[in-house]
């Protein structure tokens, strides 16, 4: 069985305190995904939309959810939710709210949601709202590159209908995004991004 915290294996001893390598052995599959490099990660990336006909094992799911427990949050507040969607008919429901894109009907579903009132600081409600929304962004980043590192490949959806998306998954929280996850049919190779030099402006 594997514990809610994946990334627990990483740490032995007393809470805080961190230990290499873990006495205990890790799930087989484990070991070598904890240690892929995060810059092949991220170099070798590509958003993909077909996906096959195959279920991504509990195990890769919930190593993606760990992956977006650790984002950099407002406060430390995690001012975000997941929800998972399994449920063909709720699916069929988001492709609806994401202007009828079919691939959104793929093996793993995660909508990130906005929850401002879990980031308890003294701010105006505009900038906790804000706060939120970058929130479920960096949770939502860091899952899409977990999933790469598992082998799996994902889409990244950020045109959808935010009522028909709350009326789907019943909730009043307002959704950031919905990533779209599983086995690609064909991994596809990374596209040339921008030189630096036109990218990164420097102020002196």
């Amino acid at each position: 069985m594997y514990p809610s915290d994946i990334f627990s294996r990483l740490y032995a001893g007393e809470e805080g305190d961190k230990l290499y390598p873990k006495e205990e052995e890790p799930v087989e599959g484990i070991e070598d995904v904890l240690q892929t490099n995060i810059f092949n990660v991220m170099l070798n990336r590509r958003s993909q939309r077909k996906f096959e006909d195959k279920p991504v094992e509990d195990w890769k799911t919930e190593m993606i959810f760990a992956a977006a427990d650790t984002a950099p949050t407002a406060g430390g507040f995690q001012g975000f939710e997941i929800f998972n969607v399994k449920s063909a008919e709720i699916k069929a429901k988001l492709v609806e709210g994401a202007n009828r894109q079919p691939y959104v009907n793929a093996p793993v579903v995660l909508v990130f949601c906005m929850n401002p009132a879990r980031v308890k600081l003294n701010f105006q409600p505009e900038i906790i709202k804000k706060f939120s929304v970058q929130d479920a962004t960096l949770a939502a980043a860091y899952s899409q590159l977990a999933a790469h590192a598992l082998g799996l490949s994902s889409v990244w959806i950020g045109m959808i209908d935010e009522k028909k998306v709350m009326e789907a998954l019943g909730t009043e929280l307002v959704p950031s995004s919905v990533l779209c996850i599983g086995y690609p049919q064909k991994m596809l190779q990374a596209k040339p991004k921008r030189n630096l030099a036109e990218l990164i402006h420097t102020v002196q």
